[in-house]
């Protein structure tokens, strides 16, 4: 019997105002989608009585911690896993409050579409243009804004429209290509799985209908191979015959699409062979592409460690110790020019210290402050960076994996900041140590 083939799966995450009704929103599609087990409603119908009067709070089922529950807010980032017969979903519930910015930017790093919600009463609120600009800023290719509790306004059309031109005036200036504009009543279930027969003035898919057609195959950068290193693959066995001389080198493609037979460089060393073997988990194949989990063969044996980065020889990536970067800095204790790190970007770690404080962005009118004496908690800015040795990095805008990174405290091993890195001023020359083909 034929393979059946993969069902694609597609991660967000839900973002606005506090009480304009997230948590509420993934409840309502975990519900209505049929993903629940049997134990999970059982909860949800002994908890409604403490804490929906009597009526099921669908909240419940992603704030999960008591102080959640007791405030009606969300705090920490909650993901959950369901899944249609059409496509597995990923979705981060990420909070509203201002005071947990960073928290929005951690569950929304790796989504291919966040759901920017807003309350028909309140309008577009500055949570909203907040989460709208980070949204633009970690490049998250689709956007939908949920224009929720429409039930509350009496199903108006024009205070639908008149949200959405709000919306339109800002939006270009965030370089947003994709937007979706969809009422809907979370509580209620209104355009989210089933349609609404209260909206007739709206002929767009209804929300999980969105998310199940939405195109993403394009949203990888399959453009310029990379790999970072994880570890190299030996033989646990070193008696077997075959696995003798195995020598594999493993990791997540982070970019660009490899194949048998393709000459490939190494950096920072700059050496180059030709792939041998490609390996999966399913066994050798000969070819692989973005994000797909490999371990390589090369034809020569070659000094190669976790934090090197193997690389198609079109497109190459920048490299340098002289960054710019765009930060989100999630620390209280703000960050000032002269501190020192350590940088994480893919699978390697490096010292680093703040050279200058370029900007901070100012959420309200998106125009960034010159030279600010620091960086406080949730802010956003620009900054330069000198690491202790050279970076392989391509810019954010070109290759999400390979262009961010997060910043941790010597000491205390903290995460303070994630970071999203600028083009680099060049590439890497790709006639150096031209001998190993």
């Amino acid at each position: 019997m034929p393979a059946s083939h993969p069902v694609e799966l597609l991660r967000f995450n839900t973002c606005g105002s506090v009480d304009d009704g997230k948590s509420t929103l993934i409840g309502r599609l975990l519900y209505d989608s049929k993903s629940l087990m049997e134990d999970q409603i059982e909860a949800l119908e002994r908890s409604a009585d403490l804490t929906g009067g009597g009526q099921i709070n669908l909240a419940n089922l992603t704030d999960g911690l008591r102080a959640e529950r007791e405030q009606g807010i969300t705090i920490d980032v909650a993901y959950r896993y369901f899944a249609t017969p059409r496509r597995k979903f990923i979705v981060a519930d990420t909070p509203g409050h201002v005071q947990y910015t960073r928290n929005m930017v951690t569950g929304a790093s790796t989504a291919n579409l966040s759901i920017v919600l807003v309350d028909a009463r309140q309008g577009v609120i500055e949570q909203s243009r907040r989460h709208t600009y980070i949204a633009s800023l970690l490049r998250i290719p689709h956007l939908v804004i949920a224009i929720n509790k429409m039930d509350l306004v009496d199903w108006s059309e024009s205070r639908f429209i008149e949200i959405r031109d709000e919306f339109e005036t800002f939006l270009p200036r965030l370089d947003m290509k994709d937007v979706k504009f969809i009422p809907i009543s979370a509580l209620n279930g209104d355009n989210v799985v089933e349609p609404s027969k209260k909206t007739p003035w709206y002929v767009g898919p209804t929300l999980l209908g969105h998310l199940e057609s939405l195109h993403i195959g394009s949203d990888w950068n399959l453009n310029g191979f990379r790999l970072p290193v994880q570890w190299v693959n030996r033989p646990n066995n070193p008696t077997d015959r075959e696995l003798h001389d195995f020598r594999g080198l493993s990791g997540q493609i982070a970019g660009g699409i490899v194949k048998v037979g393709q000459k490939i460089m190494v950096l920072p060393s700059g050496f180059k062979s030709t792939v041998k073997q490609i390996w999966t988990y399913d066994g050798p194949v000969e070819e692989a592409f973005c994000p797909q989990s490999v371990t390589l063969v090369l034809e020569h044996d070659l000094d190669i460690s976790r934090g090197d980065m193997i690389v198609g020889l079109d497109g190459l990536p920048g490299a340098g110790t002289e960054l710019r970067a765009t930060v989100c800095w999630m620390n209280p204790r703000p960050l000032q020019r002269g501190r020192k790190y350590f940088l994480k970007h893919t699978s390697q770690t490096v010292q680093v210290m703040v050279s200058a404080l370029e900007s901070r962005i100012d959420i309200r009118s998106y125009d960034a402050q010159p030279e600010p004496p620091e960086l406080a908690m949730n802010d956003i800015g620009e900054v330069r960076l000198k690491t202790a040795r050279p970076l392989i990095y391509d810019g954010y805008n070109i290759n999400r994996l390979t262009g961010s990174f997060i910043l941790i405290e010597q000491g205390t091993n903290a995460t303070v900041a994630a970071g999203m890195l600028h083009p680099a001023l060049e590439a890497v020359k790709p006639e150096y140590n031209d001998f190993a083909i």
